[in-house]
């Protein structure tokens, strides 16, 4: 087995996860695919929990995508079952029958349906899942659940992973204070495409699920959705969302109730957060890097130039080298089929224009940016020149850590 890799240059330490109404955790080994750490975890919900989920929207999903993409109809949990190491993809029908007989033992224990139980699973493709291994995991996690667990489940759903990533954000509803907290997990196999990795919050509030999920898809589409590492969309990515109620606010009939601004706002924040420390921990990562568009004919064009600049490897390695090519940059606005004119363009970084209208500055001086490269934190800035659009994109650097972490990844 590979060893695990350095924690990333660019981590940051997990919050305090405080315990939330509604809410318990337990995290164990089962021995799917690691020796010696957890990869197994349980959350429990209290009755009445409502959820909402965004998926990838890759091709070849995972059994467990398909299996929450049906739950979610009910619009309601009692459990979540999440396991690293095999994310039981282009398994057949024993995938089928895992996501089956794992939702079946957790309900049994938790005391619901099958259909309350919601599923995701993490790590090597094509290797079928043993459903055993988790089902005779289970009831000790059941005997071990507490409330305090939040970070032990963070690092229960680590592969690649670096260091575990949650965040927190305290808001109100009506003037009833409520809590959003939650984890995630990524490192590679990361772009926009829904959400590029797992990711489970829950929130005290009390939300009906249509309202959930409406928050949700809006928050997610401007967080994970602005956000790449490599440009490849796993075929396992979630983020599921839980509203317990137990903060016992008032409960509003739609997304766009007044009295949810403050929280769309919060949680808006802490996906993003969470989005960003994945990035953070890209593969082989040491620079985090937030390219920003104007100029462009549309928001959703700006957005797609940010996306094409962020994905291009030349782009990337250059940022590894700490070279100031803005060529590159260049070369990736006018490859990403946008509209774009080369008489029109503008290219800076931190803060320094190299090219305006086409063409370099006068008496342009490279200093100042090669000592913004060596920065762990880099700004890029493209103006089209063209109109009023403006997007966002984040990524990190391309490094020979990418290829040694993913070289080795079955081994």
């Amino acid at each position: 087995m590979a060893q695990p890799a350095a924690v990333s240059p660019l981590a940051t330490p997990f919050p305090p996860l405080t315990p939330l109404g509604g809410v318990r955790l337990a995290s164990g080994a089962a021995g799917i695919r690691y020796k010696g750490r957890t990869d197994l975890v349980l959350l429990e919900f209290a009755a009445g929990t409502t959820v909402a989920g965004v998926f990838t929207r890759n091709k070849c999903p995972g059994a467990p995508i398909d299996w929450c993409r049906a739950a979610l109809a009910g619009g309601t949990a009692r459990g979540l079952v999440v396991n690293a190491g095999n994310a039981n993809v282009f398994t057949g029908r024993a995938g089928r029958e895992t996501t089956e007989a794992t939702a079946a033992a957790a309900a049994a224990l938790l005391g619901c349906g099958p259909a309350d139980i919601f599923l995701a699973s993490t790590g090597v493709i094509g290797e079928v899942l043993p459903h055993q291994r988790i089902t005779a995991a289970l009831p000790a996690l059941n005997a071990s659940l507490t409330p305090d667990g939040w970070e032990a489940a963070a690092r229960g759903i680590m592969t690649t992973d670096t260091f575990p990533k949650g965040a927190r954000r305290l808001t109100s509803i009506a003037g009833v204070p409520v809590t959003i907290q939650g984890f995630a997990k990524g490192s590679g196999m990361i772009a926009p495409d829904m959400a590029t990795m797992l990711c489970f919050v829950a929130t005290d509030a009390a939300l009906p699920a249509p309202v959930l999920q409406t928050l949700l898809a809006a928050a997610v589409d401007r967080s994970f959705n602005c956000t790449t590492v490599d440009s490849d969309t796993s075929t396992s990515d979630t983020v599921l969302l839980f509203a317990t109620g137990a903060a016992g606010n008032t409960v509003p009939d739609t997304a766009g109730d007044p009295a949810l601004a403050g929280f769309a706002t919060a949680l808006d924040e802490l996906l993003l957060e969470l989005a960003l420390l994945v990035v953070r921990d890209g593969e082989g990562a040491g620079k985090l890097v937030q390219i920003d568009v104007s100029g462009a004919t549309s928001d959703a064009s700006a957005r797609r130039v940010a996306l094409a600049v962020a994905n291009s490897p030349l782009v990337k390695t250059a940022i590894a080298g700490e070279d100031a090519n803005w060529g590159r940059i260049v070369m990736a606005v006018g490859k990403s089929g946008e509209p774009a004119d080369r008489d029109t363009l503008s290219v800076g970084v931190g803060g320094t224009w190299m090219a305006r209208n086409g063409t370099v500055v006068p008496g342009y001086d490279e200093a100042p940016v090669v000592a913004h490269m060596r920065g762990r934190e880099l700004q890029i800035d493209i103006d089209l020149g063209l109109g009023d659009g403006r997007g966002r994109a984040w990524t990190c650097d391309l490094t020979h850590g990418y290829i040694d972490i993913n070289g080795s990844y079955r081994s």
